[in-house]
């Protein structure tokens, strides 16, 4: 996608030399979502549009977008490739392996440490996130590809999804009771109305900051190497067209690192945030039992 868009603007500077290259808005057009996406051989191709939907003043609107499209596509390779996998093989090879190591990596190094004999619970969870994260990181990665993962409205449904499950799981785990108890930080009641909110601002501040470094690192990534790209269109100049391909070539490498890296931070905060709940329950278990054997 980054260097078909590239192509397409080398095309128009050259169709139309004397005019200037509007690099600032071929980034805008790359990394914002749009109801076009771009389709070898037939260009730039319009998305249906649906009316309006109005519910109680709220106004919705459910027409399909670029980067709903690739998360379509995600979706629809994720089936196709697991369902391929789950096929029994007395002799795995190639992606097989490849799939089978990533699986076991992620139970073994992420989810265990945090869920102990719990993982097999949660693993299917943590699995799903770190696969559908990766493939649309990866998807904006190949020509007339878009990265749904560029976009903070995914990145902060996927991390409400963390937190419903995180809160989901303290309160199955401490009770009610325990879970409120745990805003209060276990300090004396006249702390409390510092405490209590510093607590519920601290649940907000995780999903936020999930949601905004996985966009943040997905679109900084696109906007170098476009930007690197462009510099040929603005400075006209022979001398800075290899120097510019070849970092560009540099970041494009480094983004194929970046999207598994992130990932795997995100699906590695989220098993640390929920597993935070389970491990307050069992903190919580152990200074009950050491205050009865006190007493006693």
């Amino acid at each position: 996608m980054l260097f078909s868009t590239a192509a397409s603007t080398a095309q128009d500077s050259l169709a139309h030399a004397p005019e200037k290259v509007d690099i600032g808005g071929t980034i805008l057009h790359h990394i914002t979502n749009s109801n076009q996406i771009e389709v070898p051989f037939l260009g730039y191709v319009n998305l249906p549009h649906f009316p309006d939907i109005h519910i109680a003043g709220l106004t919705i609107n459910l027409s399909p977008t670029k980067h709903v499209v690739m998360m379509w596509l995600v979706a629809l390779l994720l089936l196709l490739v697991f369902t391929v996998l789950a096929r029994p093989k007395l002799i795995p090879k190639g992606l097989y392996n490849l799939f089978e190591s990533i699986i076991v990596f992620i139970r073994e190094e992420i989810v265990r440490p945090n869920f102990g004999d719990k993982t097999d619970r949660y693993i299917n969870y943590f699995l799903t996130l770190f696969f559908f994260i990766l493939f649309m990181n990866l998807l904006g990665l190949i020509p007339f590809g878009a990265t749904a993962t560029g976009n903070i409205a995914v990145t902060a449904t996927l991390a409400v999804c963390t937190f419903i499950v995180t809160q989901f799981t303290a309160i199955k785990a401490q009770g009610i009771g325990g879970y409120l108890k745990h805003l209060t930080a276990g300090v004396h009641w006249l702390l409390w109305p510092i405490m209590v909110p510093v607590e519920v601002i601290g649940l907000f501040t995780k999903p936020f900051a999930l949601s905004v470094r996985l966009f943040a690192n997905m679109t900084a990534g696109h906007v170098v190497i476009l930007s690197l790209i462009g510099l040929i269109f603005v400075l006209k100049s022979l001398v800075v067209a290899p120097i510019s391909v070849v970092f560009a070539l540099f970041i494009y490498v480094l983004e194929l690192f970046v999207a598994f890296l992130q990932a795997y931070i995100f699906t590695l905060l989220s098993a640390l945030f929920i597993g935070m709940g389970l491990h307050h329950a069992h903190d919580s278990h152990h200074d009950e039992a050491g205050h009865e054997a006190a007493h006693h």
